[in-house]
């Protein structure tokens, strides 16, 4: 088997969302490209053999078994594989992965399968990883949940005491986000949740477990952790666990949004076009885009159609920006009034409070400045910004620059 192996890659579909190359750009020193295809391509993809080894992903981890020349016993265990290797004499050899990926993420989450009823939605290639991981974990009770099978979602109240979930669909997935495929509510006995997803960093359903305080992990971890046991294969070499965590860190600092919120005037935009300028992050005021939008002022806007049609056009622009990625975002600054705001902000950035002195707030140009307390409005909203906020960020300077390094020397701290 040769050291290097320089044409790598992912086929799948779709591929927009995936976020492999950067991982293993981290990993090796061989290309990784996205090879999208239709399910009728995969076979003709296989049979001509143009790489030297990739991944698979979703939703033809079952599709590409019968196309290869051996499969090893750990793939044939679990019944789909998610990395392929053409070996020196032309044959490929199938294996997965995700079985560790998920064991380091389950670890990484401290969810804890023994002795526990857990649910798995979804019945596809990622479900089988699941099954087989929990199972060998020892939990007391597994059941698959489908769209047709049995047990579905129609009757899924029969299962409400189950005490873990573990989402393997692509509900809430990037570009349909904010939508979760089960309402976790119906389970009281809940303590824990993983998410295969990744994109968004938060999906509707990591958002529900935060409100409910449900430990909860997402899929960055898993991807990563077995992207590294992929590049094993690809590169004949070991890598050391500790780039797992490494690697995910940088992922998420990079991909993750930068957003600003806080009481109108406290300096989000000012800021946050400093960060601009100093990550290279391309900058989005949404006021700014609001304006865009109605092409008129926002105060004449007030003045015309009212507060509550002004929040319906925000909370459309702020959904559309907050589920984009490697932005920073400058808010207005009653996002935060409604929960879908903050659901949308939350699910893919470090959320940032500007919180700077009542006093010195400016009024011109804010139609509720003009006309409202700005300390009474302040009391209202503070409780709504610390629950957006991953963290507060004391305004004592007015020097952009100055606040916008402290900042990110802030959340580099909070990541690590």
């Amino acid at each position: 088997m040769s050291e290097i192996r320089k044409k790598c890659g992912l086929i799948g579909n779709p591929l927009g969302h995936s976020w492999s190359p950067q991982i293993h750009s981290y990993l090796g020193t061989y290309s990784y490209n996205l090879w999208p295809m239709e399910e009728n391509e995969v076979a003709d993809f296989l049979k001509k053999r143009d790489f030297d080894a990739i991944n698979v992903t979703i939703p033809y981890k079952k599709t590409v078994m019968p196309y290869l020349d051996r499969i090893d016993s750990f793939a044939k265990k679990i019944g789909s594989v998610n990395t392929i290797v053409k070996e020196e004499d032309g044959s490929l050899s199938g294996h997965n992965t995700d079985y560790f990926g998920f064991s380091y993420m389950l670890d990484k989450g401290g969810i804890d399968a023994e002795g526990k009823k857990v649910i798995i939605l979804g019945s596809g290639g990622a479900s089988l990883t699941a099954r087989n991981v929990i199972y060998d974990r020892g939990a007391k009770d597994i059941v698959i949940i489908s769209r047709h099978g049995e047990n579905n979602y129609d009757n899924i109240s029969v299962n409400s005491d189950a005490n873990i979930i573990v989402n393997c669909t692509p509900v809430g997935m990037y570009p349909k986000n904010l939508v979760s495929p089960v309402d976790i509510s119906i389970f009281p006995d809940l303590e824990g949740v993983v998410d295969m997803i990744y994109n968004p960093g938060k999906t509707r359903l990591m958002l529900d477990c935060e409100e409910r305080k449900v430990n909860h992990i997402s899929g960055l971890s898993m991807l990563v952790a077995q992207a590294k046991q992929a590049s094993e294969y690809f590169t004949n070499k070991k890598i050391d666990n500790s780039v797992i965590d490494e690697i995910t860190d940088k992922i998420n600092f990079k991909l993750s949004n930068i957003t600003l919120i806080g009481m109108p005037g406290s300096g989000k935009s000012t800021v946050g076009k400093a960060i601009s300028e100093i990550t290279g992050r391309d900058f989005i005021d949404t006021d700014d885009e609001i304006v865009k939008k109605i092409n008129m002022p926002i105060p004449e806007f007030f003045s015309k159609y009212g507060e509550e049609k002004f929040r319906d056009i925000e909370s459309e622009i702020t959904e559309k920006f907050s589920k984009k990625s490697g932005l920073v975002i400058s808010t207005g600054g009653g996002v935060v009034k409604r929960q879908k705001n903050i659901f949308a902000i939350r699910q893919n950035s470090f959320v940032v409070y500007l919180d700077r002195d009542v006093d010195s707030l400016p009024k011109d140009g804010r139609p509720l400045s003009m006309k409202n307390d700005l300390r009474k409005m302040k009391e209202e909203r503070l409780p709504l910004y610390l629950k957006a906020a991953d963290f507060t960020y004391q305004v004592e300077n007015l020097n952009p620059k100055i606040n916008a390094r402290n900042i990110l020397n802030l959340i580099k701290k909070r990541k690590n």
